[in-house]
């Protein structure tokens, strides 16, 4: 399941830039697995050609670490489960993946603003509130209704 923290963070295994930690902690296999070449293509339009290469239609030939941050981001989190990573550097383009990503193991995001979840069903669990929402309407609300963007969480 997603589990999410919103607002700040304080926690010895919270990585607050994925994106610098991602250049450094990588690992050529992440790259190689199939649902990793699924993410990027989607959320960069780009073509993971090997371990070390990625033909992106707007940048050209590019190492790994000139990914964007966002799809850093969720391979970080579909790889690593001993971090919580700040999902803030995800747009709107990353959600379908996050819940995907939930769907298959427990995952701990922390977001710092109200990520588009789309209009389906979905199950999330709140953390700040231990509650499971359902749809992006309950989780709005309870983001909102619980003034969850201005807690610090440790």
């Amino acid at each position: 399941m997603l589990n999410i923290i919103y607002g700040e963070i304080e926690k010895d295994n919270y990585i607050f830039d994925p994106d610098t930690f991602f250049n450094h902690q990588s690992e050529d296999a992440w790259l190689e697995d199939e649902f990793t070449k699924e993410m990027v293509k989607d959320v960069d339009q780009s073509e993971i050609i090997g371990p070390h290469l990625v033909q992106s239609p707007f940048l050209g030939a590019i190492p790994p670490e000139k990914l964007s941050g966002g799809v850093k981001t969720l391979i970080l989190i579909a790889n690593d489960n001993e971090h919580i990573y700040n999902a803030s550097a995800c747009g709107d383009n990353c959600a379908k993946w996050l819940l995907k990503i939930g769907e298959n193991k427990d995952v701990t995001i922390r977001l710092g603003y109200l990520m588009n979840f789309g209009k389906g069903p979905f199950q999330i669990h709140v953390v700040n509130t231990n509650k499971i929402v359902n749809n992006l309407e309950e989780l709005d609300d309870e983001v909102i209704d619980n003034g969850l963007l201005q807690q610090v969480t440790k």
